[in-house]
């Protein structure tokens, strides 16, 4: 996978963090969608905001071994920091797409999240539509982010 040369961390996310209420219908967890999260990376030499220093790039793959059709519609994360504060993001689609994943197929993207303290863990779900109309989910795995110590 190639990694992006220089990586910046905007100080104002997208205005996509909330979902649409189209998928607020009751959801059922599909055997076979799964997710990996394949790489974390601490970004020192990112541009952040004052308040939030520390950049962690992630890389995560959504498959779908099952054998239905799936279209990504939403996603929600759920960050804790070191001080056990919790934070929810919410939005439409995956790095702004709609991937829709026949079965075998894979989604594979990078994005990032900014923190103000030296350690994190975050994990959450995508949302997602079946072929024939069914609201579905799957988990993304906990996964924690820490500043390397020097």
């Amino acid at each position: 996978m190639r990694r992006p040369a220089a990586f910046f961390c905007p100080e104002n996310p997208p205005d996509n963090h909330r979902l649409s209420t189209t998928m607020s219908a009751t959801l059922h967890e599909l055997p076979g969608l799964e997710v990996t999260v394949d790489e974390i990376i601490h970004r020192p030499d990112a541009q952040t905001p004052p308040d939030r220093p520390h950049c962690f790039a992630y890389f995560i793959s959504i498959h779908n071994r099952s054998d239905v059709t799936v279209t990504i519609k939403g996603r929600k994360w759920i960050v804790r920091n070191a001080r056990g504060e919790v934070s929810a993001l919410e939005g439409d689609g995956v790095v702004r797409q709609f991937p829709k994943l026949q079965p075998g197929e894979k989604f594979t993207y990078h994005s990032h999240h900014v923190l103000d303290t030296l350690t994190a863990v975050a994990e959450g779900s995508y949302l997602g539509v079946t072929a024939d109309g069914r609201k579905v989910y799957t988990r993304i795995p906990r996964f924690e982010m820490q500043v390397p110590t020097e």
